[in-house]
């Protein structure tokens, strides 16, 4: 039953997904960094400056109107963290089945007997 679960896990398809997943899950909080980290407070300053708002170096000073450059760097770095450990994950796997299809590729050549040896010899030589 390990054994295969083991050849479900690795076949291309799931693996595929996985990476797929785990991903998407990471460039999403890189969207959502800049989106809430960047743009937003680009937007939101103007914004407030011309409803003329009151008080609004206490708004960055609460961090709402800040522009937070180090999340979204932060994002970004996780992302290509995840993406690097990703990909030595599937090389090592890679490199595994690899060698094992090699080692299932190169089967002995089976002993003849004495008997077979005679016998292929006298099938090649009434081929000929």
């Amino acid at each position: 039953m390990i054994q295969e679960f083991k050849t479900f896990i690795l076949r291309g398809n799931v693996m595929d997904l996985a990476i797929g997943v785990i991903i998407g899950a990471t460039f999403s909080s890189i969207v959502t960094s800049l989106i809430t980290d960047v743009i937003t407070p680009l937007i939101l300053s103007p914004a407030m400056e011309l409803a003329h708002v009151k008080d609004l170096e206490q708004l960055r000073l609460g961090g709402s109107g800040a522009i937070k450059i180090g999340k979204f760097l932060a994002a970004i770095i996780n992302f290509i963290l995840t993406a690097f450990i990703l990909f030595l994950i599937i090389k090592g796997i890679n490199k595994t089945t690899k060698k094992k299809k090699e080692d299932e590729a190169v089967a002995p050549t089976p002993i003849l007997s004495n008997e077979e040896i005679l016998l292929t010899e006298i099938r090649d030589l009434l081929k000929k």
